[in-house]
């Protein structure tokens, strides 16, 4: 999970693991890690999900928690037109320093639409797999998870190829 201070990667990963949403805002500190395990098709896949700090003007992503991941989720908040810019920024680093990896886009915060900065000509011009998602409702939570194990074991069997 990468992407600028509070756009929701915490939030997100608690609902998915945990199942619920919690209104209190808790910035992380280096690195969470948690575990899901989940069924893609006739696969088991253990997932684990690093919830890496968010970036600011004086933080930036350390690419070297990245290494070796098998792919990754690059979160956007709908609201804030300048995270979606930083997500773009984000993935140009993580291309440039670790090659092509799985990914998908979450735009966050589906319910607060009605304030949000981002427009669909600017997720469309990305050219990525787009979810939009709400942590608080659990709204494309599960299927933006699902859509990047099945593009990593996609990517795994296309290597034994």
């Amino acid at each position: 999970m990468v992407g600028q201070f509070g756009v929701g990667k915490t939030t997100l990963v608690r609902r998915f693991v945990d199942g619920f949403y919690d209104e209190s805002y808790l910035t992380t500190v280096g690195v969470k890690i948690d575990r899901k395990d989940i069924t893609v098709g006739d696969d088991s896949v253990a997932l684990m999900l690093w919830d890496l700090a968010g970036e600011d003007a004086l933080a930036q992503l350390k690419t070297k928690h990245l290494r070796g991941a098998s792919g990754y989720i690059l979160v956007a908040d709908g609201c804030r037109a300048a995270t979606l810019a930083k997500a773009i920024d984000i993935q140009g680093r993580i291309t440039e320093e670790l090659g092509d990896l799985p990914f998908v886009l979450v735009i966050n915060k589906t319910d607060l639409r009605e304030s949000w900065e981002v427009q669909p000509a600017d997720i469309a011009q990305c050219g990525w797999p787009t979810f939009e998602t709400s942590a608080k409702l659990g709204e494309g939570v599960e299927e933006m998870f699902r859509a990047l194990a099945e593009m990593v074991l996609a990517t795994s069997e296309d290597g034994e190829e």
